[in-house]
């Protein structure tokens, strides 16, 4: 049974729920698989619970992440807005090599929309700027795509304010897609303010820091290096974790007065930064899904915000995002 609708934000002229569903660690990246029965179901609980907004690419799994997607929303496919990325060529070395080729973003909605059991993209998102094409023709291509009806809105990630503003004079870019939390927080240098400026919305991924800003990840953790990037990632050693707990400290301190988790904390803050803002938190767990959910019913009032920024801005992170620049690095959410 659908439940009360979650507040809605916009994404440029798109209406979605005030937090989306990042579904990557369902199939990728996150130590293990879950059944996928059980995930069809968390998808679905989270549409009854008022989600109507959920993040995918190509890349997850490869490919599977598509498809465990499109069978679960496939019996409400016209009520929520799916997006989807280009930009990687699959092989087995996966996100070492880009592609943004005319063609081959075709190729890949193509194939995209049939995994989705779909016949168009609500966002499609280049994953990562091709230095070997420029932006205008990536731009280019989408707009077609849009004329066309498989594409409904345009989306880039992790892009800085020069791209971000020479693709929207070709297309207007629906939301940009970048990582921001408490804990990563370069958006906060030009992005957000081009974004307002421009009318694009923000979609940030890892909101949670991908499980570091809930208090369950320690410097004991151990992840499976089969099938889990934060196990070569600076911020996810035993030493950063340790350094970085004061983090933990204020956001458990500022949660524990007001009936909140860690994570949630993390999650008001972030919806306080910008209305355009909408967090795509992925979780496996049903108890997290609604925990993350809960988070939109709360608000800080200027006062409890200005005190805790104040305290989450003395804390110097340790450790890079990533270790080093390459794309398969930067393709890791």
């Amino acid at each position: 049974m659908k439940e009360e609708a979650l507040v809605t934000r916009k994404l440029g002229k798109l209406e979605v729920s005030c937090i989306g569903l990042g579904c990557m660690g369902m199939s990728f990246h996150r130590s293990f698989i879950p059944d996928k029965k059980e995930m069809i179901a968390l998808i679905r609980k989270a549409y009854d619970s008022g989600i109507n907004f959920f993040d995918t690419a190509e890349s997850y799994g490869p490919f599977i992440n598509e498809e465990l997607l499109g069978e679960a929303i496939l019996p409400f496919r016209k009520e929520v807005k799916v997006s989807t990325k280009f930009g990687f060529v699959i092989n087995e070395r996966l996100g070492d090599d880009l592609d943004s080729r005319p063609e081959h973003i075709r190729k890949v909605v193509d194939e995209s929309v049939k995994r989705l059991k779909t016949d168009y993209i609500d966002i499609l998102f280049q994953h990562r700027k091709d230095p070997a094409v420029p932006i205008e023709d990536v731009a280019g291509t989408v707009k077609d795509l849009i004329t066309e009806g498989k594409v409904n809105h345009f989306g880039l990630c992790e892009v800085n304010e020069e791209t971000l503003r020479k693709a929207h004079a070709v297309q207007p870019i629906t939301a940009l897609q970048s990582e921001y939390s408490v804990m990563t927080r370069q958006p906060e240098k030009d992005i957000l303010k081009a974004c307002e400026e421009l009318g694009i919305g923000l979609v940030a991924f890892s909101p949670l820091s991908r499980a570091l800003l809930t208090g369950y990840i320690n410097e004991r953790t151990r992840f499976n290096p089969q099938n889990d990037n934060r196990i070569g990632l600076p911020r996810y050693q035993p030493e950063a974790i340790i350094q970085n707990w004061k983090l933990i400290d204020i956001l458990k301190e500022y949660g524990d007065y007001r009936g909140l988790t860690i994570a949630q904390v993390a999650l008001v803050w972030l919806l306080a930064q910008k209305p355009f803002i909408v967090p795509i938190p992925g979780t496996t767990k049903l108890s997290h899904l609604m925990e993350n959910m809960e988070a939109t019913r709360h608000h800080f009032d200027p006062d409890e915000l200005n005190e805790l920024t104040k305290k989450l801005s003395s804390v110097e992170i340790v450790g890079d995002r990533y270790a080093g620049i390459s794309a398969s690095q930067v393709n890791m959410k």
